[in-house]
């Protein structure tokens, strides 16, 4: 299985997207600051996954949700949650990492 997700900081609301094969694990890695790229707005949560059977399948996922398209989807499919706050998060942008 290989699966995408997003995740929310804690810090400041911004959103994340990237697709793993251990979902539990690479929180943890994210978590620890063990990724450059969100090290700096840790803490992180877990908000929304995806699983593909396919690795193909789950990067053009992946890039699709980054996309403005994709982002408006995710608005859209988390609303409740995103809304709760009165505030829409910002996406943090960079290549897919596994």
């Amino acid at each position: 299985m290989f699966y995408i997700y997003v995740l929310q900081s804690l810090l400041n609301k911004k959103l994340y997207i990237g697709y793993t094969v251990n979902l539990k694990t690479r929180l943890i890695k994210h978590n620890k600051g063990l990724s450059e790229y969100t090290n700096k707005y840790k803490p992180w949560k877990l908000i929304y996954y995806e699983a593909c059977l396919n690795k193909n399948d789950s990067i053009r996922r992946e890039r699709y949700l980054k996309s403005s398209q994709g982002q408006r989807l995710l608005k859209i499919r988390l609303k409740d949650y995103l809304y709760n706050d009165n505030m829409l998060p910002k996406l943090i942008r960079k290549s897919s990492t596994g």
